[in-house]
């Protein structure tokens, strides 16, 4: 759109990646000016409205994304990812966070779009989230075409994940250097363990990390919690909402986040000891909404916390099972209400975390125009509560 405050349709796809789902744009195909594409994408997904019936948001924050996607000017790497966060009860749109699901369709939409050539039977790509600068290595299936030998994108395979339907082609993506990805450090506070204080008196033991994700981890005892509750039974739990958002806003500043009222982190996420063959079992709020399953670099950050000795995590997992001497990959399985993610972390000869792994599916639900309202109409949250 180059600069336009005003056009009748935006050509772009929606895709799912991972659990996630929503439209993706190129970034040249949106206004320049932030306001008025924030205008744009709030008008395409429906936003502000329950049910976002006006849009093409399935009205669930899960539901609620997109994605910007551009050829990147810097050595060494060819993608730029903006991820944008919107919500159906709400025109604002966040733009200060990760999303590693809505990550595994960036390479995929930009071969289709013919941003970026496939050239082997698997294509990588290097990807920089702007939203962060976290860089990844993303890896996708692209065959030659039995027609004309032109490489294609394979949407289809027998890779299941967790809290999505049917199976699909495997996308390898290789997360580096993710510690502090919004907060300063990988444990902003310098402890492995913070007590916070809650206004009713009592005191909940938080561990507060950041690799990939901000995360409060909280052991779901002391709430009062088993760990395993449906998501149906924690949608409906009014009371846990409020105290886990009182200990998310106290948990903000703790962090260097500073007043994260109308941000989307630090995520909360009660943990237990698993129920099953995994390392830990989780439930995640995001940070209102509880999560189907679980965010990737949420469950990258939790696994890493499981590896640190003192953490909430550290303390309610299972034992790790034995390794060969000298093995420096280790796959831990987050349990989720869906099911479980695996999580690949490399770890140097004293344990220490130096990268992390994990494969996801992506697919190509719709490419075409999205037809736009008069954005005149289109307000941003703060232009509706300045109405009289």
């Amino acid at each position: 759109m180059s600069g336009e405050s005003q056009r009748s349709c935006v050509p772009g796809m929606i895709m799912r990646g991972g659990s996630s789902r929503g439209p993706f744009f190129r970034a040249e195909d949106l206004p320049t000016d932030r306001s008025d594409r924030d205008r744009v994408l709030a008008d395409i997904m429906g936003s502000p409205h329950p049910l976002q019936v006006d849009g093409v948001g399935g009205g669930h924050p899960l539901t609620s994304k997109a994605g910007i996607v551009s050829a990147s000017e810097e050595t060494g790497i060819d993608l730029d990812f903006t991820f944008a966060q919107l919500h159906p009860d709400s025109a604002s749109v966040r733009t200060t966070a990760n999303c590693g699901n809505m990550l595994s369709a960036v390479v995929p939409f930009a071969i289709e779009t013919g941003m970026l050539a496939a050239h082997s039977d698997w294509t990588s790509a290097v990807v920089r989230s702007v939203n962060t600068g976290l860089l990844s290595r993303i890896t996708v299936h692209t065959p030659e075409s039995v027609l004309g030998g032109a490489r294609y994108v394979a949407y289809d395979g027998d890779v299941g994940i967790d809290g999505v339907p049917g199976t699909g082609s495997g996308i390898d993506i290789r997360f580096v250097d993710t510690a502090g990805s919004v907060a300063a450090t990988l444990i902003p506070t310098g402890r492995m363990i913070d007590e916070i204080a809650l206004e009713s008196g009592q005191t909940v033991e938080a561990t507060l990390i950041d690799n990939g994700q901000p995360l409060v981890l909280l052991r779901a005892s002391d709430l009062a919690r088993t760990g395993y509750e449906t998501v149906a039974e924690l949608e409906q739990d009014d009371e846990l909402k409020t105290v886990l958002e009182e200990i998310r806003l106290k948990a903000g500043e703790l962090m260097g986040l500073g007043d994260v009222t109308e941000d989307s982190y630090p995520k909360m996420t009660l943990v237990a000891a698993p129920a099953g063959e995994a390392a830990i079992s989780t439930r995640s709020f995001i940070p209102l909404r509880v999560h189907e399953s679980i965010g990737v670099l949420a469950a990258l950050t939790v696994a890493t916390a499981v590896r640190l000795s003192g953490t909430i995590a550290a303390d309610v997992a299972a034992p790790e099972e034995s390794t060969p001497e000298g093995g420096r990959l280790r796959t831990l399985t987050i349990e989720h209400p869906s099911g479980g993610i695996d999580i690949t972390l490399e770890v140097d000869p004293d344990g220490e975390v130096t990268s992390a792994g994990i494969t996801r599916t992506a697919r190509l639900l719709m490419s075409g125009e999205f037809h736009l309202r008069n954005l005149a109409d289109v307000r941003t949250e703060e232009e509706r509560k300045a109405q009289p």
